[in-house]
């Protein structure tokens, strides 16, 4: 679940205590993390590395270090990262990997599911590895304008909403934030993503933005798993207009909220505000 608003927040969480530190023992326990590489092997690679900077590209937590190596934390649906003292981690039957630091405190990786990921990847690979995703432009960058955006819709046959769920026209978006962005947009989840007009992709673009400034703002939303790094939850739950909110009225218009299916992702809409025709 964790989409951009909240890996963000788990960045900026974390920075604080990650810049300038050392790993100086690291345990991973789960070997799905790190496959296909052996997770001993990945752990003993990153002992010893000194944290330069923490940031974020999409969903991607990029941890860099001096060396020039990076450490690519992907946390899909249920992954967070928890820095507290050491060993308060101890006995949770989710944390599948833990970092100490040489200040002695922990980072601790816990993940329910355990659909996460961990790569390591070596001076000058970060690029290539994002290029082969496909990974579209950062929604909070001057880079995503109304051209760029309208040149990576031209054409699409796909639903819109499918189109911002698979990262090429947007990343870090995901299920939440797009259903978002659409209510504010008066976009149809199902409009073909080619058909939007170029007011219409004007108020996709500012929808897009609002909704994930909104959502950090807000540290995230806490629907069952996340939290910050210090353990919190976040408040973007709060702020939802159509997001798991079917048969609820729209807050715009009244009419209750209704869902469907897109990308196969439960959808949630206003079906007077989001006309599917906008003729």
């Amino acid at each position: 679940m964790p989409e951009l608003p909240e890996v963000e927040t788990i960045r900026t969480g974390l920075e604080p205590h990650l810049a300038g530190r050392t790993f100086e023992q690291v345990e991973i326990s789960d070997a799905r993390l790190t496959r296909p590489y052996d997770p001993r092997e990945v752990a003993a690679e990153l002992e010893g590395e000194t944290v330069a900077a923490v940031e974020r590209r999409g969903k991607y937590l990029v941890v860099r270090f001096e060396t020039g190596r990076v450490l690519l934390i992907h946390l899909r649906m249920t992954g967070s990262l928890l820095h507290a003292s050491r060993d308060a981690a101890a006995g949770d039957a989710y944390v599948r990997a833990v970092v100490r630091l040489d200040n002695g405190s922990d980072v601790a990786y816990r993940d329910v599911r355990r659909f996460g990921t961990w790569a390591l990847l070596e001076p000058g690979e970060l690029e290539d590895y994002f290029a082969s995703r496909r990974l579209g432009g950062e929604p909070l960058e001057r880079g995503f304008t109304t051209r760029a955006l309208t040149e990576s819709l031209a054409g699409r046959r796909t639903p819109i909403k499918a189109a911002l769920l698979d990262q090429r026209a947007a990343a870090g978006v995901g299920n939440i934030y797009a259903d978002e962005a659409l209510w504010r947009a008066r976009i149809h989840p199902l409009r073909p993503a080619g058909s939007l007009d170029g007011d219409e992709i004007t108020r996709l673009r500012k929808a897009v933005q609002a909704a994930l400034e909104m959502g950090i703002v807000r540290q995230g939303a806490t629907l069952r798993d996340y939290r910050d790094p210090e353990g919190r939850r976040g408040r973007m739950q709060d702020e939802f207009k159509v997001y798991g909110r079917a048969g609820e009225p729209c807050q715009r218009c009244g009419t209750p909220i209704e869902k469907t299916r897109a990308a196969g992702r439960g959808t949630w809409y206003c079906p007077k505000c989001q006309q599917p025709d906008p003729g």
